[in-house]
């Protein structure tokens, strides 16, 4: 196996998002780690996970976190990692105060930024996955296998309302 994937968020109540990055990433047999941890309301802990995270066999970080909050960004300063942001929802701007404190990275620090709520968490999942599949074959072919199981479903679909 490649590596594992850590996945960091701002809050407890922001795990049922969250958990669909580790909902694929166990589809595709790729370990994961879930904790909660904020970039301002817990800086020293952020700096102390993300510190560690290379030394116990994280090779992809995702990190996800609502309002303005800025963990992806904060994490991306601390370590060499791929990380990928997701945006959440939850503040009265539904995300788009996330998307954007996640996407506007000064140069030279970059996060993956997806798209907001759930099917941002998914493909950050797949985004790992991908990235940890350029150093294993095994992992390759089953992401090989559900990007054609996806394309199988698109034409089945097509097929029922034809």
């Amino acid at each position: 196996m490649a590596g594992k994937v850590l996945i960091l968020m701002g809050s407890k109540s922001d795990e049922p998002v969250m958990g669909e990055a580790a909902r694929v990433l166990s589809g595709f047999g790729i370990p994961c780690t879930m904790t909660v941890t904020s970039a301002h309301r817990s800086p020293a802990r952020t700096r102390k996970i993300v510190a560690q995270a290379e030394g116990d066999g994280y090779s992809v970080i995702i990190a996800g976190a609502g309002y303005a909050a800025h963990l992806a960004g904060v994490v991306a300063a601390e370590t060499l990692l791929p990380v990928i942001g997701v945006p959440l929802e939850g503040s009265p701007l539904a995300g788009l105060d996330s998307l954007l404190s996640t996407v506007q990275m000064p140069a030279g620090i970059p996060v993956a930024t997806m798209s907001v709520g759930k099917a941002g968490a998914r493909n950050a999942g797949h985004l790992a996955a991908q990235i940890l599949s350029l150093s294993d074959p095994g992992l390759r072919e089953k992401v090989r296998e559900s990007r054609r199981r996806m394309a199988e479903e698109v034409a089945a679909s097509a097929d029922e309302i034809r």
